[in-house]
């Protein structure tokens, strides 16, 4: 069984759940998988991900797991007692053979935001899990662990290293579970505090790390459909968002749209409210930089907000990024991929975006082009005129 518990998932789905459960309970929603990865042929993995999917479609929350949600300051009593009666139901999830997309399959998930907004991440671990373990049985964790270790060396011996702290965001596209598993173990026993925690809320459960996350992209793309005007939709969501955490929780994306459109709205208020801001596509030193003088401009400290970084890292990248804005303004480090699935073999590049909410379409357009999503061109030509995004 790939997934044994539904905490084994990322926390921004609770977060972003509960949010929904307050204030966007009716809507309805879309995604679709995609993998990025050229000339992967997932079609014979269709049967073991279907079970797979069959058997965390059976899944419950137990007593204990709601217990420690519970106690995260921000997670409220009734999203709780909602969670104890909530499963994942399979008539919203469909996987089917396909020849329109390149990888061979299909993943359709669709019905209420509510009760399907917890599949993605389990899903796409289970389709990297299956993946890897029909293709490479036999393939032994020596190589894995001795790119670890390299990594842990160059976080040890960097010098000034005292503000250096990376967190796991690797649970989507990690190798197994097992090997999430081991790795966090490895990295917390010779990281200590330069690991900051996990995104994985039944591992940071598991290890007594600190679970981390606020919001992912699907939440913005939603606001597309659910907010009162296109053009404010951002604005939107992150007004929603502070309703709901009440400046708890405050990393704002700042990727749905671009960053030049994500500048515009992030005004002084948001400045003011939110803790920091975080990186997912797009120069990620160019980023910062307007980030830190986007901050001074609206009368902010860069020292007392965070940049987080969490796009495609790895640890060269980490020291390098470390180097230029160590002092200058407070710093997170989520590392998926290059922690979770480096033992040898390509990793795959897969996704599961929101791409209807409320009947309509929703779309990302990113700073890293191949990154953006959308299933209706007419409608991303329109977003990008609204948003004043040019072509790329």
């Amino acid at each position: 069984m790939i997934i044994q518990s539904l905490l084994d998932t990322d926390l921004y789905k609770f977060t972003m759940q509960q949010c929904v459960l307050h204030q966007f309970p009716a809507a309805e929603v879309e995604y679709r998988f995609k993998c990025r990865t050229p000339d992967v042929d997932l079609r014979p993995c269709i049967g073991e991900i279907n079970e797979a999917l069959d058997a965390l479609c059976e899944l419950y929350f137990t007593e204990e797991e709601l217990d420690y949600l519970g106690k995260l300051r921000f997670i409220k009593s009734d999203y709780v007692e909602f969670l104890s009666l909530f499963h994942l139901k399979r008539k919203y999830v469909e996987v089917r053979l396909s020849d329109d997309y390149p990888c061979g399959i299909d993943v359709h998930i669709k019905g209420p935001w509510l009760h399907t907004i917890l599949f993605e991440i389990p899903v796409l671990a289970i389709i990297n899990e299956v993946y890897f373990r029909r293709n490479y049985p036999d393939l032994s964790e020596d190589e894995g662990l001795r790119r670890l270790d390299e990594k842990i060396g160059l976080l040890l011996s960097e010098p000034d290293n005292d503000e250096l702290r990376i967190s796991d965001y690797g649970t989507r596209r990690r190798f197994s579970r097992e090997w999430q598993r081991k790795v966090i173990s490895i990295l917390k026993d010779r990281l200590g505090p330069m690991l900051s925690g996990t995104s994985n809320v039944l591992f940071a459960k598991e290890f007594g790390l600190i679970p981390l996350g606020t919001m992912a992209h699907e939440y913005l793309q939603a606001c597309q459909a659910l907010g009162p005007r296109l053009r404010d939709s951002q604005v939107f969501g992150f007004e929603q968002w502070a309703k709901e955490y009440r400046g708890d929780l405050g990393i704002a994306l700042s990727d749905v749209y671009g960053m030049e459109p994500f500048l515009k709205d992030f005004d002084m208020y948001f400045c003011k409210l939110f803790d920091g801001a975080r990186h997912d596509s797009g120069d990620p030193f160019l980023w910062g930089e307007r980030m830190i003088e986007h901050w001074r401009l609206n009368k902010c400290d860069p020292h007392s907000k965070s940049l987080i970084f969490s796009d495609a890292l790895t640890i060269p990248r980490v020291i390098e990024l470390y180097r230029r804005f160590r002092g200058r303004v407070g710093l997170g480090f989520g590392i998926g991929t290059n922690l979770m699935n480096d033992r040898g073999p390509r990793p795959l590049n897969v996704v599961i975006k929101m791409v209807k909410c409320g009947g309509q379409p929703v779309a990302k357009i990113s700073d890293t082009p191949e990154k953006g999503m959308c299933e209706d061109e007419g409608y991303l030509h329109y977003l990008r005129q609204v948003f004043g995004i040019r072509e790329s």
